[in-house]
């Protein structure tokens, strides 16, 4: 009898200090500033939920005779020398190696390939020696940290814009959610990039427009089409003042919008990099025409010619219509600029003609505005539940296809 009271004591115990830990984490989780809370659960939750659905994949592709085809072992050895834990070197995979790869070359040269804009494999150099030389968890941690703000100034710009939270959570979680979302945590430039235009458009939005400036600046050097996104938060300043025209509102344009120069001036940058060390402005354009045949040329026939195409292609192709016809169908005057901006990553990358069609499941997920305009839509519960389903097997089956190298599907 006693013996039995004193375990229901230590149990009672406990139970009380349990009781009593709950109580202290959540007295923190309360005096954590809104929107991390969420923002974080979302983060840590698409890592776990989409590590283990890619180590299922490949667990399962090993039990596969002759998967991958010779042609990809090249990759999976690569990912192998990166790391030997298979949650982390299963972000790695085709340009993640050549980013890796600028990263670790000496700044004295030689170089010869631009064919990619510096600002990431150069942020993993100050990131990797921290590290102890470990670029390639330097890139992966850049990544990873970018796509959690991304996710902090969805939130926010979703406030502004929407109106109110529950809206911007619901953005924030379609933004997660997007077909090819799973890149935000691989070793591209995916995350930084979106992270970089979303704080811009946001401190847009509260017309701190040297803040925008700056990051802007940094965003022209993320991507190569960076610097066209001048165009649409140029657009927030123009209805921030009532679309005013005139001489004496075009200065005073100038007089507060002059930081959206900074955005040409970063592409520019790069260039004069590429004339420094490789002596050739053009070299970034000469090394995309040589290296992949890519040359500029009108979007719309690119776009017409992917869906008579074959069917993989067509499929990406379908994709890109989707999202322009989510845009357009989600299109508010006061959003005019983000229309502009939704269009412009579709557009753009299709203007670098049939090259594209690879990697361009890649390239529409810089267009975060449709996630603007389905959180709008979903403001029904039935409605969320079914569309936050639907993105989410869409998610899935692309992720096992980026997994499955052999297919080509999204590079």
């Amino acid at each position: 009898m006693r013996r039995w009271r004193s375990g229901r004591e230590r149990a009672t115990a406990l139970a009380a200090r349990l009781a009593r830990a709950g109580r202290a984490g959540a007295g923190l989780a309360r005096r954590v500033p809104a929107p991390w809370p969420y923002v974080l659960g979302l983060f840590l939750g698409a890592k776990l939920l989409l590590t283990l659905v890619g180590l299922l994949a490949l667990h399962a592709w090993d039990d596969i005779p002759g998967a991958p085809p010779a042609d990809e072992t090249l990759m999976w050895t690569q990912q192998r020398e990166i790391s030997g834990h298979r949650w982390i070197s299963l972000w790695f995979a085709w340009d993640a190696m050549l980013y890796l790869r600028l990263s670790e070359l000496p700044l004295t040269g030689p170089w010869r390939d631009f064919g990619f804009p510096l600002l990431y494999p150069f942020l993993a150099r100050p990131v990797g020696a921290l590290l102890g030389g470990d670029n390639a968890l330097a890139l992966l941690l850049i990544s990873n940290v970018a796509f959690l703000l991304a996710l902090w100034y969805g939130y926010r710009l979703a406030e502004l814009l929407l109106g109110d939270p529950d809206a911007a959570r619901r953005f924030t979680r379609y933004l997660v959610l997007l077909p090819t979302a799973f890149l935000f945590q691989a070793a591209l430039t995916e995350s930084l990039f979106v992270c970089l235009a979303l704080a811009a458009f946001y401190h847009a939005e509260r017309r701190q427009w040297l803040l925008v400036g700056v990051l802007g600046y940094f965003l022209a050097m993320s991507r190569s089409v960076g610097f066209v996104v001048a165009l649409p938060l140029a657009l927030v300043l123009l209805r921030q003042h009532d679309w005013r025209l005139g001489p004496r509102a075009l200065l005073g344009y100038l007089r507060i919008g002059w930081p959206l120069l900074l955005l040409p001036a970063g592409w520019f940058t790069f260039m004069a990099f590429c004339r420094w060390r490789g002596g050739d402005w053009f070299a970034y354009q000469h090394a995309q025409q040589t290296g992949w045949g890519i040359r500029v040329q009108n979007p719309v026939p690119v776009l017409l010619g992917g869906l008579a195409g074959e069917p993989r292609d067509a499929a990406r192709v379908w994709f890109a219509v989707a999202v322009l016809a989510v845009l357009v169908a989600g299109f508010r005057r006061r959003e005019l600029a983000y229309l502009v901006y939704g269009v412009l990553m579709v557009l753009v990358p299709l203007s670098m003609g049939p090259p594209v069609y690879k990697s361009l499941l890649r390239y529409l997920l810089a267009a975060f505005p449709v996630a603007l305009v389905l959180a709008r839509w979903a403001r029904r519960a039935s409605v969320d539940v079914w569309l936050t389903a639907a993105l989410a097997l869409v998610q899935g089956a692309l992720f096992v296809l980026w997994l499955s190298y052999w297919t080509h599907m999204i590079i």
